[in-house]
């Protein structure tokens, strides 16, 4: 009672300051404290050395992941001021790093345009961070600040001379705020690669010490680069990239697009170089005026025979690509993530730009204009078509006649957020499903095969496919222009197929599905992948379902070596358990390496005995000339030795070890056990050599002594780090039945909800489009029309395959 009699007056109104408010509620500054928003943070930091190269002042911008998850961003800009602020009386760069809404944006002095306009970006960055060091080259000093969370820690002292100017800013985010604080180098290298495409000339260099990747970004070509690397998969219509670059009112506007021969539109907006995922006023600006160019061109060429005939926005700029960069001086973001242009002046200027620009380029280029505009009245045509085929997909309402699909076994929840959609692959999974879900909110949908491949085909074929339209009828929110999401029967739709070859395939038509015409559901969080388990285990009275390759790999070794103590007999030294655990699962990822070398003819134990002496590095490349084996280190030994066989007309090939790194770090943490590499093979892999397997006799009439020693019940010697493996497993095998799903039909009701289908005990992925520019280009590669690049893609990537049913 108590509680509930405090008053509730003035003294309950907190205050929170500056730093205090970010930290006490970071989701308002940077999106969310997930993996999105600790990326925020270097691409916050990032962007004020961009508004630098803007501004005229920057031409390299470094970023470094370091071991212990720090980040590094360091330019050669001007640095960040460091005199005495008149009014705050501190030095200018503690102001912009520890307080809200300072910075030099706000003055077009400085900065003409800039991504960051409130003036909370780096001081952010700051408040989030579990330590902040800034160094500022500048006036032929070199300037050194520390914070900790949000607070300065240190005055700025002068630690130094330096030539050059510009800035260092290098932070750990913080683990109270953030649930993990690993970078992932593949997120930061597809929004580096962006602002590299759209700052022509501007060098950005990426470097991860963790794993030794490093990347150099820099595109003279700039939007230009842009839009053909985002069409490089793909048959363009027109060979040159339409690009026009126009200023006025205070802005400009840089504009790249082409024409390919598939039905998606792909555009992707910028605003002062930030990613305006969800638009905004530059792209209704550019839309209308693509339509209206378009539409005058049809008309003054009488191209269409119904003279009041118009050609929709949907169907002009299907199959097209095209980057939108705007720079304006004071740019209105929808939120300090900045998704959204609100600048309702920037529509005006787009609109008139892009129209004059685009009607001049079909007056002065007419195949260009004929061919987009052939492309267009097709799909108008198709539209129609379309039109009639989509009254199928409606969701049943109180005044339709449209049922629901017979095949779909509905729940009895009305709510959708409640509800679930199991999409299933085959009748037979399908009944397990039936029986094994909870009725009351969860639904399935069994479909028959492979669905239409719709990355080939437009929207009138698509909804001729009887599959794709009982999902759509299932799903309730309709396509394309009659996409509602607001009618979506579930809010869980979760795509639940075999764990094999056709499986995969089956999923990825679906991806393909949503991704293409219902993209929506996938932004909205909407869209999940079960994970039914590979393996049951049964030990005894215990069964144990499994889900990945890595699980089974782990129990095996944690029941394998119960009860075992292994000893290194050269040094005479015993290692502790979590020590045998750790040699365990380096031998595991050991084999796995050596199964995919042998598959590409490529011995382990020769590839090891020809590392650098020096560097301890693992050749890359094993060439043969003639049958006889090469190990090179590098592309240019490639090349030479290529040329050289060419010369000689030799016959020559090679195999690339995609793998070398990740089995140089194996090799490096067994070496520091102080067991060397060469006792994974044993003395001798030769069959015939029995004497030495037996420990008798070597060729040199020596005695090959064992190498290390398993002690149980009895004692067990070894000669092979690899024989150690095969013992610990066939220990764990001992009394062990295993059963390998591969298909969902397998199952019986109760194991389904058991594994599969229980929200208490079940794993499912969610669906998320962190990338749309790498997603766009990987479905184009996958299951576009082009065999090269696909071809490609399989040879670059096989060696990543671990489980394959054929």
């Amino acid at each position: 009672m108590a509680e509930a009699n405090k008053k509730y007056d003035a003294t309950a109104i907190q205050v929170l300051e500056g730093m205090e408010a970010v930290r006490m509620r970071p989701a308002m500054y940077i999106g969310d404290t997930t993996n999105r928003g600790l990326h925020h943070l270097v691409f916050e930091v990032v962007d004020n050395s961009v508004d630098e190269a803007l501004a005229g002042f920057c031409k390299r911008i470094s970023i470094i992941v370091h071991e212990n998850q720090s980040v590094s961003v360091i330019d050669d800009g001007r640095g960040i001021p460091v005199d005495i602020h008149a009014k705050e009386k501190k030095p200018a760069v503690e102001v912009a790093l520890t307080t809200l809404h300072a910075g030099g944006k706000f003055d077009h002095r400085a900065y003409k345009v800039s991504g960051g306009l409130h003036g909370v970006g780096v001081s952010v960055v700051n408040a989030l961070s579990e330590w902040l060091e800034v160094e500022i080259r500048r006036d032929e000093k070199v300037y050194h600040q520390r914070y900790e969370r949000g607070k300065t820690v240190s005055k700025l002292t002068v630690i130094g001379k330096a030539k050059a100017t510009g800035t260092k800013v290098t932070f750990k985010p913080d683990k109270q705020i953030f649930k993990a604080i690993d970078m992932s180098y593949d997120t930061l290298a597809n929004r580096l690669r962006e602002l590299a495409f759209l700052n022509k000339g501007l060098s950005i260099k990426l470097a991860d010490e963790r794993s030794e990747k490093e990347a150099e970004f820099c595109f003279n070509g700039g939007i230009i680069s842009f839009v053909e690397h985002l069409n490089k998969n793909k048959n363009p219509l027109h060979n040159k990239v339409l690009y026009v670059e126009k200023s006025g009112e205070d802005m400009v506007l840089e504009l790249g697009m082409q024409y390919n021969d598939s039905y998606a539109e792909n555009i992707f907006t910028y605003a002062n170089n930030i990613n305006t995922v969800e638009g905004g006023t530059h792209l209704s600006g550019f839309k209308s005026a693509l339509t209206r160019a378009i539409n005058q061109y049809v008309k003054s060429k009488n191209l269409l025979k119904d003279s009041s005939a118009t050609i929709s926005g949907d169907d002009v700029r299907e199959g097209l690509t095209a980057v939108i960069s705007l720079k304006v001086p004071n740019p209105q973001f929808e939120g300090q993530t900045k998704t959204k242009l609100g600048n309702s002046e920037a529509e005006g200027f787009v609109a008139s730009q892009v129209f004059e620009f685009l009607t001049t380029i079909f007056e002065e280029h007419p195949s260009v204009a004929n061919k987009i505009v052939e492309k267009a009245v097709l799909a108008a045509r198709a539209r129609e078509a379309a039109r009639k085929a989509r009254e199928l997909t409606r969701r049943k309402g109180a005044l339709e006649g449209l049922s629901l699909p017979g095949k779909l076994a509905d729940c009895s929840e009305t709510d959708a957020s409640m509800s679930e959609l199991f999409i299933v692959e085959g009748d037979s999974a399908g009944g397990s499903a039936k029986q094994g879900r909870d009725r009351r909110f969860q639904a399935i949908l069994p479909i028959k095969g492979k669905i239409l491949n719709v990355e080939k085909s437009r929207l009138d074929k698509i909804l001729s496919n009887e599959e794709i339209r009982t999902i759509l009828t299932a799903l309730g929110t309709g396509v394309g222009e009659e996409f509602n999401l607001e009618k979506l029967r579930y809010h869980k739709i979760v795509i639940m197929c075999d764990a094999d070859v056709d499986g995969s395939h089956i999923r990825t038509l679906l991806l393909t599905l949503f991704l293409r015409q219902l993209p929506r559901l996938i932004e909205g969080g909407h869209i999940y992948i079960a994970q039914p388990p590979l393996y049951k285990i049964k030990r005894g009275n215990r069964e144990e379902y499994i889900q990945t390759e890595e699980q089974m790999n782990q129990l095996m070794l944690d029941i394998g070596r119960e009860g075992l103590k292994f000893s290194v007999l050269a040094d005479k030294k015993t290692l502790n358990d979590p020590q045998f655990k750790e040699l365990l699962e380096d031998l595991v990822q050991l084999d796995r390496f050596n199964i995919h070398l042998e598959k590409n003819g490529v011995d382990l134990e020769k590839l090891v005995s020809n590392r650098h002496k020096g560097s301890k590095k693992l050749p890359i490349y094993v060439a043969k000339v003639e049958q006889e084996a090469h190990y090179l280190f590098s592309d240019a030994e490639l090349a030479k030795l290529s040329e050289s066989a060419k010369g000689e007309k030799e016959e020559f090939n090679y195999v690339e070890i995609y793998d070398a790194e990740d089995i140089e770090k194996v090799i490096t943490k067994i070496e520091k056990m102080g067991i060397p590499i060469e006792t994974y093979f044993g003395p001798s892999k030769r069959k015939e050599d029995a004497s030495v397997r037996s420990g008798k006799q070597a060729e040199g009439g020596k005695r090959v002594k064992p190498a290390f020693r398993i002690t149980n019940e009895v004692d067990v010697e070894f000669f092979a780090l690899k024989e150690v493996l095969e013992h610990v497993k066939e220990l764990a095998k001992r009394g062990m039945t295993f059963q390998r799903y591969k298909g969902l039909g397998e199952m019986n009701p109760q194991q389904l909800w058991d594994t599969t289908m229980d929200p208490e005990r079940r794993t499912i992925l969610k669906v998320l489009l962190e990338d749309a520019i790498e997603a766009d280009e990987i479905f184009t590669i996958l299951m576009g029309d082009q065999v090269d690049p696909r071809r490609e893609f399989i040879e670059k990537n096989a060696h990543m395959v671990r489980n394959l049913d054929i």
